[in-house]
């Protein structure tokens, strides 16, 4: 059975969409945020300090390498099994070598969006647009320097919705007719292929895990520059 990975940004209903088609399908759902709750598992630091370093000191390209293999470990072995939906912003790219992966691109119109953050927030107009544009840049930024991707170039996905032209539920359907679709179904080469990127995932987050003292000295240095 196939995997399905939703990309989504913040105000988007991503996770309503995906617990939909998860729960239509019968599918285990696996957020973003799960994962890095997991990531305390490889004694990785906080994810905002993260973040800081990458865009702060040149020797965070240290934490990018150590970053990205313990993350693609999590997400291999969480989606391992298939029938599974993860959700979040760039967890696709991991994926890109899997032929039964459906990699589907939440959107919506901006006018949709600030409606939605005015609502839940509470904020002005103009305090919503510049939220927008502030936390869309900083994923851009994110994904550019962390995984080499831009995560608005729409030919990375095999299809877009936007929910602004679609109520959420005939999101799920799309979704749920598209996957079920012979090209997204697990093959024994497909599998092979998952089975081979775990082995390399959990060698590279093992090898990684033998720079605690590197780890330690580092952060001690990077939170006093």
């Amino acid at each position: 059975m196939p995997i399905i990975a939703i990309s989504r940004s913040s105000y988007l209903h991503g996770k309503k969409i995906a617990e939909g088609v998860a729960t239509k399908l019968g599918y285990t759902c696996i957020s973003q945020e799960e994962l890095l709750d997991d990531s305390q598992e490889f004694n990785l630091p906080d994810i905002k300090l993260i973040w800081d370093l990458l865009f702060i000191l040149d020797q965070a390209m240290f934490w990018q390498y150590r970053y990205i293999s313990y993350i693609r470990a999590l997400l291999i072995r969480n989606l391992q099994k298939d029938n599974v939906v993860f959700h979040g912003f760039c967890g696709h790219v991991f994926l890109k070598e899997l032929d039964h992966v459906l990699n589907v691109k939440i959107t919506a119109d901006i006018e949709d969006r600030a409606k939605l953050i005015m609502e839940h927030d509470g904020i002005t107009r103009k305090e919503t647009f510049s939220f927008i544009k502030t936390i869309d840049s900083k994923r851009k930024r994110w994904c550019q320097k962390l995984y080499k991707v831009d995560i608005q170039n729409i030919s990375q996905y095999d299809i877009t919705i936007n929910i602004s032209k679609f109520p959420h539920d005939k999101a799920v359907d799309i979704i749920c007719k598209i996957v079920k679709l012979n090209r997204f179904q697990t093959t024994p080469e497909s599998q092979k292929t998952m089975n081979e990127l775990l082995i390399a995932a959990e060698a590279g987050a093992s090898l990684n895990s033998d720079y605690k003292a590197e780890r330690t000295g580092f952060l001690s240095c990077a939170m006093e520059v």
